[in-house]
């Protein structure tokens, strides 16, 4: 059952990134810069995060390298693998991947997102992206990405295909009768056959039904496309706003969309990004945050900027506003919501490249927070009691220290006010977001066998 309005508890996931957030944090004099395929450097954040109650770690991923690899570490462990050894290193935190729909096929993983889901007792997630890069299209023999209406098209029939793979073993399938001889009940493994516009399957699938009934759906694009499909699958979206304003119209849109596409609202979590500099003193965290900026380097933030835009990096002035070109020009494929976020925000505060550079080089348009650990309670108390939120993305500028001091100085504020647990009280992530394990759409209907 899904909690209430009264009820309601905050939700936090630690989204963790090699040495951290800000594209700038390999270069502090404490980072490891080999963080990214260092397995002790994830084993200690995962045990951090479990420690500190977190409801699930999170992890990016793309089927390509992160800009050239001359400013920033630009590759990743594949996160399915990665969680699969963490899961035997925690017992109790949530474990989502980032994985793409666009390059992957129902199948294979499905297959696989049941198993991470078996072998973590219940922990997993699956974080659905469409992949916006032409250079990901490349990677997979294709001269151009998949329109961004084509993308989503194949995503929601992917989530169909999937959904209907986990349900082919029924609850009672596997008997195990020793003394007969009979190991399974045919009738309760069910093929699929599902026939569609980008996919032809078979089934069943040959994992048995995951523990969580489904890995918990989670998604992470906020376009047109990008809403209409979380309300259809997402249990929990992951979102970037940089105002509490547009949290709030975002929110209130996911859930009227969820009710118009007869769901719960309140079996949709919308999660936004939060990325903290924090200092005992508001000085003190401005002077973190600008240690940070220091330490950008110029030409990669406008090689970023120019891969949001899918432009040149030469159409830039660091000193002038975003061209104008940019600003009426028909919505590009690729990422279209990070690209309107940007636009908006150097719009609403006048900024010039420099200053957005400045802006992006924390958290890539996400909420960035500079100030101490009770302002930080009170600003993520005041998204989530106003409707803007029913929990946050934990974003760390450097890790594994900003982790660290986001649980030792804001999550005891929190659990003080009562929003935040001291102490799982479930297993599986389901039990920690409060969603239900969905019902088996091959389960037999009362009256029937």
């Amino acid at each position: 059952m899904t909690a209430t309005r009264e009820n309601r508890e905050l939700h936090l996931n630690a989204f963790v990134m090699e040495a951290g957030h800000h594209e700038a944090a390999w270069r502090l004099p404490e980072s490891n810069p080999r963080a990214d395929f260092d397995l002790a450097h994830w084993i200690a954040l995962a045990r951090l995060a479990e420690d500190a109650k977190f409801d699930a770690l999170f992890l990016a991923d793309g089927p390509a390298l992160t800009g050239t690899g001359e400013f920033r570490p630009p590759g990743q462990l594949e996160p399915l693998t990665l969680l699969t050894a963490l899961a035997q290193h925690t017992s109790r935190i949530g474990l989502i991947a980032t994985v793409s729909s666009t390059y992957n096929e129902p199948y294979n993983l499905a297959r696989r997102l049941a198993s991470v889901d078996h072998v973590s007792g219940g922990r997993a997630g699956w974080n659905i992206v469409t992949s916006a890069g032409a250079d990901e299209a490349a990677n997979f023999g294709l001269a151009d990405r998949p329109s961004h209406a084509e993308r989503y098209a194949r995503a929601d029939e992917f989530l169909h295909a999937a959904k209907a793979l986990w349900d082919s073993w029924e609850s009672g399938a596997v008997l195990g009768d020793k003394a007969r001889g009979r190991y399974a009940d045919p009738r309760r493994l069910h093929k699929i056959e599902h026939r569609g516009t980008y996919f032809r399957i078979a089934g069943p699938l040959n994992v048995e039904r995951p523990p969580q009934g489904y890995p918990l759906l989670v998604q992470a694009g906020s376009s047109e496309d990008g809403r209409g499909f979380a309300a259809r699958h997402a249990e929990a979206i992951f979102t970037a706003h940089q105002t509490y304003e547009r949290a709030a119209d975002f929110y209130a849109d996911i859930k009227a969309r969820a009710r118009a596409a007869g769901r719960d609202p309140d079996g949709i979590l919308v999660l936004p990004g939060i990325v903290p500099f924090l200092g005992g003193t508001e000085a003190e965290a401005r002077a973190l945050a600008a240690q940070f900026d220091e330490l950008r380097v110029p030409e990669y933030g406008l090689a970023q900027l120019a891969w949001n835009f899918e432009t040149d990096p030469s159409v830039f002035e660091l000193d002038e506003p975003l061209p104008d070109f940019l600003l009426t020009r028909p919505k590009i494929q690729g990422s279209q919501s990070r690209t309107d976020l940007i636009v908006e925000l150097a719009q609403r505060e006048n900024l010039t490249v420099r200053q957005i550079l400045s802006r992006l080089g924390g958290g890539r348009g996400h909420f960035t927070f500079v100030g101490t650990p009770e302002q930080a309670a009170d600003t993520i108390l005041a998204w989530f009691e106003g409707g803007a939120a029913d929990g946050f993305n934990i974003m760390a500028p450097a890790l594994p220290s900003g982790l660290q001091a986001f649980a030792e100085h804001v999550l005891p504020i929190l659990r003080r006010k009562g929003v935040f647990r001291e102490e799982y009280r479930g297993t599986t992530l389901r039990e920690h977001y409060g969603l239900p394990v969905p019902a088996n759409q091959f389960a037999p209907t009362p009256g029937g066998r």
